[in-house]
């Protein structure tokens, strides 16, 4: 008999609240978390804003001596993480920790810390570079500190697939428990990108919305005025356990993970294919692996970064591969409030869509003041809403053509 996988703990950083309660309440009232940046002088940035996570107090709940160790991804990564072992109640004495892993992904890794140690390269020279600097920058790291800090010992690992890092690495948790070699993974996604020598280079690149003047409405999805995306950071953590494991310990159930879909768009370095060809073969081998049939899905969580060319593609792949169904979904934007997580954004887009099914409550795309030409599904704009979700798809792409879409459904019974 296959192996089924469901979802049991869920945790979050992120600019609005660093527990899911906090988090969700914010997302279904259409709060904005971004806003002028403070943690550092932005005055000669092009960008000054960004989804920013303020006053981080990682030493409440961590030694100061980790906190010295570690960089503010990993950091996002080990809170969010017992943030989920708490949720789910697990009891660390009764795991078999050998069967029990991390995969956490990430797009950037520590560019904080290597920012900091290339100041001392150049400033004070080859002995000034901290020895932590490995340890801290690799994006591997977060899922390493994590498997530390609890002794777990199953299959351990980091994805980095830029944008759609942490929708893969639930997507590989998940095909690694239905497989057999795990039986509960803590999976997800963690970024930290809110330094000056990398939002200069998104800048650079044309890819940011440059709206100092109102950073709350920069980041406006399927918008005829959006004009980029806005940088986030954060982290959003699952855990998957295989059912049989969950039901004997009376776990609470927040959704089922059915199907994951994996795909490359094999076309541009950081354009997605003009024809939306990548972005439906990944919904498409997820409703496959899931068993589900386009009718079956009610809601999308989707990639919607605001930018030109991604909304208008990932728009005409589900218009295509939904056909008239496409208009009788809700579909929205978890990144109109809190911005782009980069590796960290599927991840954290996984949790809004596991609580969407589980409370059957939508939040909405906010700043979607005029629909761009074509744009003319029910993006749920204005306010959140209230439906029955049996099942949903959370899609996820990346600079490279990397393209991920994961596929959860409601959990009825064993």
């Amino acid at each position: 008999m296959e192996r089924r996988v469901v979802v049991t703990g869920l945790g979050v950083v992120s600019s609005l609240g660093l527990n899911i309660q906090d988090f969700f309440d914010n997302l279904l009232k259409g709060k904005s978390g971004v806003s002028r940046i403070t943690r550092f002088d932005v005055s000669n940035l092009e960008v000054q804003f960004a989804a920013e996570i303020k006053n981080f107090p990682f030493t409440d709940r961590f030694d100061v001596k980790l906190a010295k160790r570690t960089d503010r991804f990993t950091q996002y990564a080990l809170w969010a993480s017992l943030s989920a072992v708490e949720d789910a109640q697990l009891d660390l004495n009764k795991l078999d920790k050998t069967k029990a892993g991390v995969i956490i992904g990430s797009g950037m890794g520590g560019i904080e810390t290597w920012e900091i140690e290339h100041i001392k390269f150049l400033q004070g020279g080859p002995k000034k570079v901290s020895p932590l600097l490995v340890p801290m920058m690799i994006p591997d790291m977060a899922s390493g500190q994590v498997s530390i800090y609890f002794g777990f010992k199953g299959p351990n690992f980091c994805v980095t697939s830029a944008c759609a890092s942490g929708a893969h690495a639930i997507g590989e948790a998940f095909r690694l428990i239905k497989s057999g070699d795990a039986d509960l993974i803590i999976t997800g996604g963690s970024e930290a990108p809110i330094t000056g020598y990398c939002i200069s280079s998104f800048a650079n690149m044309g890819a940011l919305s440059k709206r100092n003047e109102e950073p709350e409405k920069a980041s406006r999805p399927f918008d005829r005025d959006r004009n980029g995306f806005v940088l986030g950071e954060g982290c959003g953590v699952v855990i998957l356990e295989e059912l049989g494991s969950a039901l004997k310990r009376n776990a609470k159930i927040y959704c089922e993970i059915c199907g994951y879909g994996a795909s490359a768009d094999a076309y541009h370095i950081t354009a997605p294919d003009e024809n939306g060809e990548g972005a439906y073969m990944a919904m498409a081998n997820a409703l496959k692996e899931a068993k589900l049939s386009p009718t079956d899905i009610d809601y999308i969580n989707a990639h919607g970064t605001s930018t030109k060319l991604n909304d208008k593609v990932e728009v005409m792949a589900i218009k295509r591969l939904f056909g008239e169904h496409a208009y009788k979904l809700l579909v929205n934007s978890t990144k109109s409030m809190i911005g782009h997580l980069l590796g960290g954004a599927g991840a954290i887009e996984f949790v809004v869509t596991c609580l969407s099914v589980y409370y059957n409550k939508v939040h909405p795309t906010i700043n979607l003041d005029n629909p761009d030409e074509g744009m003319d599904l029910d993006f749920v704009r204005f306010q959140m809403r209230e439906k029955e979700i049996f099942a949903a798809l959370n899609n996820s792409f990346g600079f490279g053509g990397h393209n991920a879409c994961l596929a959860v459904k409601k959990f009825v019974g064993g």
